[in-house]
């Protein structure tokens, strides 16, 4: 079988990853490679993917955009997987130029990246019909940013007798534009489209919803848990971002498939580092951050003046909590909200932890968050914020920490928790999605959960508690989590075997 994925992101490419997307494209192309599958994976160039050692341009596609033609160029990387089974392709254009996602204003959400992806769509859709890409038996589409080929796809008679399956990532993230009278809308793009119904969004009827088109047009459907899939389809739990009816018939009709990520396990990983080398490296990364400048530079400075006190003081902390990821609402914001007493649950977190006891924080993100964790970090000598994003940090923090902090509101999949488990690292997670899915409460880490948000923000700081008093008192149960956590398997040969069975066929 010939299968051709589309996505924004591959963390197989150099800088090609943002977030557990990126993710997924680096591992489940191999992993159906594997099963005797070809895959081609084709995403936007972004105007540096195509200069990447090896990289030839192999076609141009012309494609009607906005009233005119534009020219595409397509590339190809080397291949990768089993016997080069994973062909890697993108496609490059001056819109493309750039970061993978940008930061448009408030008033105008999304209107860069929709257009952007809705070309990237279209000449997906003009390359097949030109032949420049080899007629596959399944098109695989990611989340939002590729939904339009769907739409555009499904008026082209020699493409009808194409499979086309849809990943849901994140329903939270939807690309809603206008349908018309701006630059950014469905009718600017592609004038005269007569947009069908299930690509209108439901509740602003004047806006074109792409992952909605995805939805309806899709003969298959994937949510990345099991669990996450049956939340988006529950309206109780307010997980369906607008698209509950959609989503349930799909379900009823048999078309959504709860299937859960995966990842990799080598035969080894490497030692951590010790905790005076690991601050060393944190201390480089900072610097760097800080050389290329921006608008967390004040996280920088206290970081950097942190980390030098506890180089002089010596030694190592006598438990390490560590989060790594993006900061945002979704990840942290359990956080920020406030107890009764009107204090954030991230100060009442840190009055639970000794003095040699040390919470690290990885990440960048929302602008507020990163205000909030310095403030925090300002106030408290048990934090330590590393405002951005490094590998090889996140790679020791997953070795080195005795307790993962991922009190996400809700989460599709989760990757953080995986490779933290993977390490043996024990992790304190909400009750929602891929953590519901992962995380076993008592066996290999520690899960809470609540009716509403007040219950939801007590038991987080109740079950720390007694994870807390666990790793200090009982070495022989805390040595038993770290060998659950570190024997848990979710491999990606289990996923690709599901989607072949559930999606492809």
């Amino acid at each position: 079988m010939h299968i051709l994925m589309l996505a924004a992101e591959d963390g197989a490419l150099p800088g090609g990853k943002v977030g557990g997307m990126g993710d997924v494209l680096r591992d489940i192309p191999p992993a159906l490679a594997a099963l005797g599958h070809r895959v081609t994976v084709l995403t936007p160039g972004y105007g540096r993917l195509s200069h990447v050692p090896g990289a030839r341009q192999v076609a141009s596609v012309a494609v009607p955009f906005r009233g005119r033609s534009e020219l595409l160029g397509l590339f190809e990387l080397p291949a990768r997987g089993p016997g080069g089974a994973v062909r890697q392709l993108v496609l490059e254009h001056l819109t493309f130029a750039g970061p993978v996602y940008c930061n448009d204003p408030p008033d105008r959400p999304f209107a860069t990246d929709a257009s952007k992806f809705a070309l990237f769509c279209a000449a997906a859709v003009r390359a097949l019909l030109e032949g420049e890409l080899p007629m596959p038996d399944v098109v695989h589409l990611h989340d939002w940013h590729t939904g339009t080929f769907a739409l555009l796809s499904q008026a082209q008679p020699r493409l009808a007798s194409l499979r086309r399956v849809f990943t849901i990532h994140n329903l939270a993230m939807q690309g809603i534009r206008p349908l018309r009278g701006d630059p950014s809308s469905l009718g600017a793009w592609f004038p005269g489209l007569v947009p069908l119904p299930v690509a209108i969004d439901p509740r602003y009827k004047d806006c074109y919803n792409p992952l909605r088109a995805a939805i309806g047009l899709c003969e298959a459907l994937h949510a990345v848990s099991p669990t996450y899939a049956a939340e988006i389809c529950d309206p109780a739990s307010g997980l369906g971002e607008g698209l509950q009816r959609d989503l349930a018939a799909a379900q009823e009709a048999g078309r959504l498939h709860g299937i859960l990520n995966g990842c990799e396990y080598p035969d080894a990983l490497p030692a951590p580092l010790p905790h005076g080398d690991f601050l060393a490296l944190a201390r480089r990364e900072v610097e760097r951050w800080l050389a290329a400048g921006g608008v967390a530079a004040a996280a920088h400075v206290l970081a950097l003046r942190r980390i030098d006190e506890r180089l002089a003081a010596g030694g190592e902390p006598a438990r390490l909590l560590t989060v790594v990821g993006r900061l945002t609402e979704q990840k942290l914001g359990m956080l920020v909200a406030r107890q009764a007493d009107g204090r954030p649950v991230l100060e009442h977190l840190l009055e639970q932890l000794r003095d040699d006891e040390l919470l690290v924080v990885l990440g960048s993100g929302d602008g507020d968050l990163e205000r909030f964790l310095n403030e925090a970090q300002a106030r408290s000598d048990r934090l330590l914020f590393l405002c951005g994003y490094s590998e090889a940090l996140s790679e020791q923090l997953y070795l080195a920490g005795d307790l993962f902090l991922m009190p996400s509101r809700f989460e599709p999949c989760g990757i953080a928790q995986l490779l933290a488990m993977r390490a043996g690292q024990p992790c304190l997670v909400h009750r929602t999605g891929g953590l519901a899915d992962t995380v076993r409460d008592g066996v290999d880490g520690f899960v809470f959960a609540g009716a509403t948000e007040a219950e939801r923000l007590d038991n987080l700081l109740a079950r720390l508690r007694e994870a807390l008093r666990l790793l200090r008192n009982h070495r022989r149960k805390r040595e038993a989590l770290r060998r659950a956590a570190r024997a848990a398997r979710f491999p990606w040969a289990d996923a690709a075997r599901a989607y072949v069975e559930q999606l492809y066929r």
